[in-house]
């Protein structure tokens, strides 16, 4: 029986070798030198992550939260390095999209009735 832990952490080294991790690593190594784009984008992370334990623990988002949340957001766009980063994001999320499909295909087939043994 196949090890999948092995194959997973196979494919995570196998991921930083692809062009879209790399470009990613850049567009972040980029932006980490313009201070004032890297200390908006942290800001927007925080609050990012201050609405998810929001949300996880139940709590409703205050109408605060929201503008906050939209104004960082406004002030992020015509940022170039917060653009590219978000691009190279956006290309690799992709990517991740597709190796998620050919992961659960069997699990697909199982309930289409296809799955193979």
């Amino acid at each position: 029986m196949a090890n999948v832990y092995d194959s997973a952490n196979q494919m995570a080294k196998d991921l930083q070798t692809t062009q879209q991790f790399q470009d990613l690593k850049q567009a972040f190594d980029m932006l980490k030198l313009d201070t004032v784009a890297y200390a908006l984008f942290q800001q927007f992370q925080q609050k990012q992550m201050e609405l998810q334990q929001k949300q996880m623990q139940g709590e409703e988002f205050s109408d605060d939260d929201i503008k906050s949340l939209q104004d960082l957001g406004q002030k992020m766009q015509d940022i170039a390095p917060i653009q590219t980063l978000m691009a190279k994001e956006q290309q690799l999320s992709q990517m991740m999209d597709e190796i998620n499909q050919i992961i659960s295909e069997p699990i697909v087939g199982i309930y289409r009735g296809t799955d193979a043994q």
